[in-house]
């Protein structure tokens, strides 16, 4: 039964138009409206299941006005569903400030669960499920991305990303450069026919992707968590090991720096100053 003057958040396929539950199609239909991210995507599944009902769209981009405009239906007695383009609202999605808005309103908003890319994802990683945590995706903006994979350096727990095919290859080089060399699951296309998920480490991966000219899907990253324990080591120590990384990987003392500096939690600028000063 749909209750009048209630939001409903309606998980929906993340691609195949199948995997929805028999509740979220009966609250679709019987709901007053639809708020969709993008009616185009939305429409295409009421059509599949005959669906007949009103769309308003909201997006990231929505003004307040247009958000306070679906609040007002339903403070009027309407009853709304939220869905996103795929997968369940809310969850690195726009439909988070509608339900912000709807709480500060006092309207009951209620759940009808649906798939979600990050746990469908995390289930065939062959990583630790037992703990993880959720960052969506990393910002584009260089600083705040920066920072943020520093702080997940020393992350124990399984770490979960979204990341769109144009912006693959940089996140993969930063999470390479920034956390260091451990086992990552990448997963393309979750439900859709050209689903695929790939075992491997950054390592690897960077080198795989970027052999590709065009990337294409959307990606789920699952990586592991920080499994090193630091070595114990001093300053005169860190830069011996260092040239001795260069010498038998035949690496620069710039990489084997940020090897050592990943290894032991040194500050590899400090590390590689001194190695620039004592290069004899």
């Amino acid at each position: 039964m749909i209750n009048k003057g209630c939001i409903y958040i309606v998980g929906t396929p993340i691609g195949n138009l199948e995997d929805i539950t028999l509740r979220a199609i009966k609250t679709l239909k019987q709901v007053d409206f639809i708020a969709a991210e993008d009616t185009r995507v939305t429409v295409k599944l009421l059509n599949y299941y005959n669906i007949k009902n009103n769309l308003i769209s909201y997006h990231e981009h929505s003004s307040l006005d247009k958000l306070q405009q679906i609040i007002n239906k339903v403070l009027d007695g309407q009853s709304c569903a939220i869905v996103s383009d795929a997968g369940m609202p809310c969850i690195s999605d726009p439909g988070e400030k509608l339900v912000k808005l709807a709480i500060k309103n006092n309207i009951n908003v209620s759940v009808v669960p649906g798939p979600c890319a990050a746990i469908a994802g995390l289930s065939i990683s062959g990583l630790d499920t037992s703990q993880f945590v959720f960052e969506g995706f990393l910002s584009v903006n260089k600083k705040n991305r920066l920072e943020k994979l520093n702080n997940l350096k020393q992350e124990k727990r399984t770490i979960i990303f979204y990341e769109a095919p144009h912006k693959l290859k940089k996140t993969l080089k930063d999470l390479l450069d920034i956390l260091g060399d451990r086992n990552i699951s990448i997963i393309k296309e979750i439900t859709k026919i050209h689903e695929n998920a790939t075992i491997t480490t950054l390592r690897e991966a960077n080198k795989y992707f970027e052999s590709i000219d065009k990337i294409k899907g959307e990606f789920v990253l699952i990586l592991e968590g920080d499994k090193k324990q630091k070595q114990e080591i001093n300053i005169d120590e860190a830069v011996l090991l260092i040239k001795k990384i260069s010498q038998e990987k035949n690496i620069s003392l710039l990489e084997a720096t940020k090897i050592v500096a990943q290894e032991t939690g040194l500050k590899k600028n400090n590390l590689y100053k001194l190695i620039c000063i004592n290069k004899t």
